[in-house]
């Protein structure tokens, strides 16, 4: 399993939307195990360790921050201070595993506002082909739980803290104990053991409250009368159903008979005698209509050609006499220029050229008005007007008429229909015997469906009271096995017990057995000082960690350094994250606190590029400082760096890509 990305949107001290890149491969081909994100405390580390928890649990995770919330409390907590109350808090998580072989990713997205509806988040698994598979969101807890059980997660993912608690104590914190728990499996066996005293106390509650049994002898007899009733009933109905099947044979005949002799004509006969006299009414109105239309304008439809003319004529004659007014106005304008032009100094013979050009420029503009024909209609504006307005009326009465008459020919056909629908209708008295014997066929089917209603319902009854006196008599002839095998049970539960005891501690020793080999291994490995230790037990009750030297003899905890002591508890937990067999991420907050410079560097060359194939470090200055950092670098040991930029005006977080305190 490899975490390939976190994306945080509003959520703790991360406003916005912030991508971390966590894949530990910088190309096709080379990976380096170490993601290392710097931060000051206060600044989002352990936000960061909690986004993970909360993509992948859910309301199970075990995040710092929560202590004794509810997981609605918690999700609104975790919602960024400076959003608006109706903006998302989302955190999605990419990573990839192998199934059935093959290389897979999931991006597991959880989503909620300010005070979220039910108090939950709303979960989405998004796959390779980015569609959303509904059946791995509905199992999400159990999918996961296959990965990266709940159990065992704080093996891969721990604090700084938990390392300190786990040195300080003679034995683990609970919360190491749940996990070691989970990775043997031992929690099975205990559980097993709670549902044996279940179970032991289940039967003999049964023994207390067993009442005395019904008569067998009785239960049997009542049994064999209801089922002789449930065949008899059976039969009847199916007698009833073959009679109903005929009847409305019968009954589907008479009204197709009804049908084809007129019988439903004649029952509609005065409705269609009133639809056919409302349709010749209509035609009369219309008819109506079309005789006010010819005694308007209509007949002059019926000469088109002349009306056409006319109007023609009258718009030449129109623009011949408006050309006559504008030439006689330019004459009697000449005249005035050629009066004016006398009364000043101009010589005669100029002003004779002038009226000759006046006199040839009027001839030369009007010259082709003299060749219109002459007018004859004579005609005024006002009636000019009077017939345009007449034509234009004369057509919106021919479009009226031509509606009208279409409208007279479909209810011409409308009637015709009428007639003939009433023409097939039967007589009176047929009509009557056609009736009655469709009600009479009608009554029988409707009397006969009532029959089969009734009797299906008895045997539905019949059903009910059978399998209750057949669940009576298998009780009775199950109790006294019931009584043997619970005397069973209860006497074997013990045994079970005692055999369960046995199994669960030699279960606990062989896995310690392992354990203690690789924390041994792991402590000195870290350590880089073989003679300090040469066993390491665990107490298989509470897990507490006991040193021995060469010859045999204890070496006590308060001997260790503060760092040595680090050192083991990091080497347990190690070896733990070993005998688990899952090969997954290990992410450490805040990991190299109180140890001194040698055994800091020894975690930092030892352990951190050897903790798994994928290890994100989350560190203040001083833990991986500038020392640190560097020799990881040139280890070629660093993947991707991450600065966690905390603005304590705004108390807002920046991820910053490609970048450390150095």
């Amino acid at each position: 399993m490899i975490f390939l990305e976190l994306v945080l949107q509003n959520f703790g001290p991360y406003s916005g939307k912030q991508v971390i890149n966590l894949n530990p491969k910088i190309d096709e081909e080379n990976s380096r195990p170490i993601i290392l994100l710097g931060g000051m405390n206060g600044g989002g580390k352990t936000t960061l360790m909690d986004a993970i928890r909360l993509a992948l649990y859910g309301p199970r995770a075990q995040c710092s921050t929560r202590g004794n919330l509810s997981y609605s409390d918690f999700l609104n907590q975790c919602v960024n201070n400076k959003i608006d109350p109706v903006a998302d808090t989302r955190i999605e998580l990419l990573f990839e595993h192998i199934e059935n072989d093959k290389p897979i990713k999931y991006r597991v997205v959880r989503s909620w506002t300010k005070n979220p509806k039910d108090g939950k988040d709303t979960l989405g698994i998004l796959g390779d082909s980015d569609t959303w598979p509904d059946a791995l969101v509905n199992i999400w807890d159990e999918y996961i739980e296959n990965l990266l059980p709940l159990g065992i997660s704080n093996l891969f993912l721990f604090d700084g803290e938990q390392v300190k608690e786990l040195a300080e104590q003679e034995i683990p914190p609970p919360i190491v104990v749940e996990a070691i728990r989970g990775l043997f499996g031992l929690e099975l066996a205990d559980r097993l053991a709670v549902d044996l005293d279940i179970l032991v106390n289940r039967k003999r509650k049964e023994f207390a409250d067993t009442k005395d049994l019904a008569n067998l002898e009785e239960i049997e007899k009542r049994l064999t009368q209801q089922q002789q009733d449930y065949q008899e009933n059976e039969q009847n109905l199916e007698n009833i159903k073959n009679q109903l099947e005929e009847l409305e044979v019968k009954q589907q005949e008479a009204f197709d008979k009804f049908i084809s002799e007129g019988g439903k004509i004649a029952a509609e006969r005065n409705q269609l005698e009133l639809q056919q006299k409302a349709k010749t009414a209509e035609v009369e109105q219309v008819r109506q209509l079309m005789c006010e239309l010819a005694a308007d304008v209509l007949p002059l439809a019926l000469i088109p050609n002349l009306l056409s003319q006319v109007q023609t004529q009258g718009e030449k004659e129109f623009r011949h006499r408006q050309i006559q007014i504008s030439k006689d106005l330019l004459i009697e304008r000449d005249q005035r220029l050629l009066s004016w032009l006398s009364q000043v100094e101009i010589a005669l013979t100029e002003v004779e050229k002038i009226q000759s050009f006046l006199v040839e420029d009027v001839d030369n503009l009007y010259a082709k008005t003299l060749q219109m024909e002459a007018p004859w209609l004579l005609a005024d504006d006002e009636t000019l007007s009077q017939l345009d307005n007449l034509i234009y009326h004369l057509q919106n009465s021919q479009i009226s008429a031509k509606e009208k008459l279409a409208i007279i020919k479909n209810k011409e056909e409308e009637i015709i229909t009428l007639e003939r629908q009433v023409q097939t209708a039967a007589a009176p008295e047929d009509y009557t015997k056609l009736r009655q014997t469709v009600e009479a066929a009608q009554n029988q089917v409707v009397e006969a469906k009532a029959n089969y209603e009734t009797i299906r319902r008895r045997l539905a009854d019949l059903e009910t009271i059978i399998a209750k006196s057949k669940k009576e008599l298998s009780d009775y002839t199950v109790e006294n096995i019931k009584y043997k095998n619970n005397e069973h049970i209860i006497t074997s539960a013990a045994k079970v017990q005692e055999t369960l005891k046995i199994f669960r501690e030699k279960l606990t020793l062989r896995k310690l057995n392992k354990l203690e080999e690789e924390v041994k291994n792991c402590f000195l490995y870290l350590l880089h000082k073989s003679d300090l230790v040469h066993r390491i037990a665990i107490d298989t009750n509470t897990f507490g960690l006991s040193l021995y030297d060469f010859n045999g003899k204890p070496v006590p905890k308060h001997r260790l350094s503060a760092g040595e002591k680090q050192l083991l508890a990091i080497a347990f937990l190690w070896g733990l994250a070993k005998v688990s067999g899952h090969r997954l991420p290990v992410a450490i907050d805040t990991p190299l606190g109180r140890l001194d410079s040698s055994h800091r560097s020894n975690l930092v060359e030892r352990y951190f590029p050897s903790a798994s194939h994928q290890v994100i470090l989350l560190s203040t200055d001083t833990e991986i400082g500038k020392k640190e950092v560097e020799t990881l670098r040139e280890n070629e040991a660093i993947a991707r760096e991450y600065l966690l930029k905390y603005d304590s005006s705004t108390r807002q977080t920046t991820v910053l890509e490609n970048q450390y305190f150095w």
